[in-house]
């Protein structure tokens, strides 16, 4: 069940094992959600899971089971959904988001090994800094139980995920695994569909181990954890590999009255990623081969500090907490290109640099009905050691030689909130904040193609910023809650792919462009504003009944500029205004559990002229669990019941491509 709590309650002390601090109490001033166990155990991704909350979704309407990559960075708000995603995700403080790319690989956390997660909606600022542009999502990882998930699915689909812990001596080992294959369905359908659509197929794995180590009042947890992917991408010879593994280490001290906790910790990441793509022809029968971006290896590393204390003072409880936190990254893509007489004629080295470091200080006051909250951020940002290399494979003669030159600059960002307790459960709060997301390497430096779509890179881009203020009034009562909360943000230097040109012709760096297709580059272009609302409820009803239901009302629109003024007016791609979802939760008996979910999107563009519309779409999952013991449950879910095509790409010739059909799972959960 979604809970909606930390917008009216204060976010309490929690008894942890694994090192890391307790959420700050400055948290529940600030618009924030708290999906629990058991709104995760019935979803196998976690950004399934996160896609219930109304305008949280990746890039496209495409989850994870079959979207690229690339596309699989997260955003909120439906402000301007990016395939880099718009928000920082975090595991236990460590960032989940690729080096390379930003794109979050989903596969690599399977929700069993999840105890709770927090999406803290607007600019994070404070502690959270780079990245955390429209928010940010705070993952825990599982301390105490286990749970062993399997299950089958259509186009033999099957799944097998666990999460379990065991005490040797005075320490704790958890571990976690994930294995996930699927025949993938065709996303082309219909009469447009020709020989060169395939599946989106998947094979997944993924495993984790942590140690939790006491060390008198301090606690040391190590982690290792690596997975691995390989997907078809819809097309005739497209796939993609995705690989990588992480280590991290954290030592914490938690504070009382009369003691300052403190938390350091330090992680690395690699990863590797390889894709392929192609030319379709006119009548989708054959492909021709485009791009082999055969590998890209990347590396991130960073390290953050805080010191937090709390005591009674200013008539009421006074929490504070500084720190800094750096992260830098570092990589390169190895491609070839310019596929002529059944070769591939040329090659591509690109890649660089980039680093980004800041000191926070953050603080709350709770006194009476009121809660105070506000925190200040200085970073600053580097970008370095840019290049792009490409070389003709027959004569060795280098055709573009570029350095790229060195970039930095400082960002500061802040946020402030107040909430009230008004009495009889109701509060009401307000919110202002900022924050910044610098480009990514795969941004500055990477262009890339997507059927007869051309984007180029850009190593001039700047950070973009974001500002924003709301308001919000709750209501949490022992059988109901509901929650309304308006907003405004605007995002200054945007990076987005900009329209430059269409096929077919040869253009500058980009080589050509086909009929059909046309060439983008990613700029900072203008602005984007965006007003909304958002709506919560939950009841419980007599019988085991209990209802939710959520809606999200984004009105975003860009403003190009002197840069981009064909944009001005338009909306970004892949941006609903409308996004809504209800939940029916009924307990028929002591055993059986019956479990209906339904989304709803307005239309939104594919891209950015706004001259692809992807129209709107209803979807329907329905879930029943049957509890054999305390232990042992079974379960069959249909998502997409009543099988309704939810368009999520289309090209320049108007070719669609849709969501996945109806398929029915079933499967059995042991809880212990």
């Amino acid at each position: 069940m979604i809970e909606f709590q930390p917008q009216t309650t204060t976010v309490d002390d929690v008894i942890v094992t694994a090192a890391r601090l307790p959420p700050a109490a400055g948290e529940a001033a600030f618009s924030v959600i708290r999906l629990g166990e058991e709104a995760l155990s019935t979803s196998t991704r976690l950004d399934e899971a996160l896609a219930t909350v109304p305008a949280v979704s990746l890039f496209r309407r495409t989850s994870s089971l079959a979207a690229n990559p690339t596309t699989q960075g997260m955003s909120l708000r439906a402000i301007a959904p990016s395939g880099a995603g718009r928000t920082l995700v975090t595991l236990d403080g460590v960032p989940l988001n690729d080096p390379f790319g930003g794109w979050v690989i989903w596969s690599q956390l399977p929700t069993e090994s999840i105890e709770s997660l927090d999406i803290v909606r607007g600019a994070g600022a404070g502690p959270y800094g780079a990245g955390a542009l429209t928010g940010v999502i705070q993952l825990r990882e599982r301390e105490r139980g286990g749970v062993l998930d399997a299950s089958i699915a259509e186009r033999s689909g099957a799944r097998l995920a666990g999460s379990s812990g065991v005490d040797a001596g005075p320490a704790r080992l958890t571990g976690s695994v994930l294995y996930e294959t699927s025949d993938g369905y065709v996303p082309v359908r219909g009469t447009a569909a020709g020989a060169a659509d395939t599946p989106l197929d998947l094979e997944a794995r993924s495993a984790s181990l942590r140690a939790d180590i006491p060390l008198s009042d301090v606690a040391l947890s190590l982690r290792a954890a690596a997975y691995e992917e390989d997907r078809g991408s819809g097309l005739a010879g497209a796939r993609s590999t995705a690989s990588g593994h992480v280590l991290s280490a954290a030592v914490a001290r938690q504070a009382t009255a009369g003691q300052t906790g403190w938390r350091l910790q330090a992680w690395r990441r690699e990863s590797d990623f390889a894709n392929t793509s192609v030319a379709v022809a006119a009548d989708r029968a054959t492909t021709t081969p485009a791009n082999n971006q055969y590998e890209t290896p990347a590396t991130g590393w960073g390290l953050n500090a805080a010191l937090r204390g709390r005591r009674d003072g200013l008539g009421g409880r006074l929490e504070w907490e500084v720190g800094g936190d750096a992260r830098f990254n570092e990589g390169e893509t190895h491609e070839l290109f310019r596929y002529m007489g059944g070769n591939y004629t040329r090659d591509r080295i690109a890649g660089g640099e980039t680093s980004v470091a800041g000191l926070y200080g953050e603080g709350s006051l709770e006194t009476g009905p009121w809660l105070f909250a506000g925190g200040l951020r200085l970073d600053g940002w580097k970008n370095r050691n840019g290049r792009r290399l490409e070389r003709d494979l027959a004569t060795d003669a280098l055709t573009l030689d570029e350095l790229d030159p060195e970039r930095s600059g400082e960002v500061v960002s802040a946020r402030l909130a107040a909430r009230r307790m008004i009495g009889g459960g109701w509060a009401a709060r307000a919110a202002a904040y900022s924050g910044f997301r610098p480009a990514t390497l795969n941004e500055l430096h990477r262009p890339f193609r997507v059927g007869n779509d051309l984007t180029e890179a850009n190593a001039g881009l700047v950070p973009e910023t974001l500002q924003g203020i709301e308001a919000g009034l709750a209501f949490e009562g022992p059988i109901s809650a509901l929650g309304v909360t308006l907003f405004w943000n605007r995002i200054e230097d945007a990076i987005v792919n900009v329209t430059i040109g269409e096929g077919p012709g040869t253009f500058p760096r980009a080589g050509f462009v086909p009929a059909g297709g046309v060439l983008r580059q990613r700029q900072n272009a203008g602005t984007i504003e965006a007003t909304g609302v958002e709506i919560s409820a939950r009841q419980t009803l007599r019988g085991g009944l209990d209802l939710t239901g959520a809606v999200s009302i984004t009105d975003a629109r860009v403003d190009g500029g002197t840069s981009a003024p064909q944009l001005t007016g338009l909306r970004p791609a892949q941006a609903p205004i409308w996004s809504a979802s209800a939940g029916i939760d009924w307990r028929a008996s002591d055993r059986l559990t019956l479990t209906a979910r339904a989304r709803y999107e307005s239309q939104r563009f594919e891209d950015d002229l706004n001259s692809r519309v992807l129209g709107s779409a209803v979807t329907v999952d329905v879930r029943a669990d049957w509890r054999v013991n305390d232990t042992a449950s079974l379960w069959l879910a249909a998502d997409n019941l009543f099988d309704v095509e939810v368009e999520v790409s289309e090209t320049g010739t108007g070719v669609e491509g849709f969501g996945p059909p109806r398929t029915l799972s079933v499967g059995m959960r042991l809880n212990y």
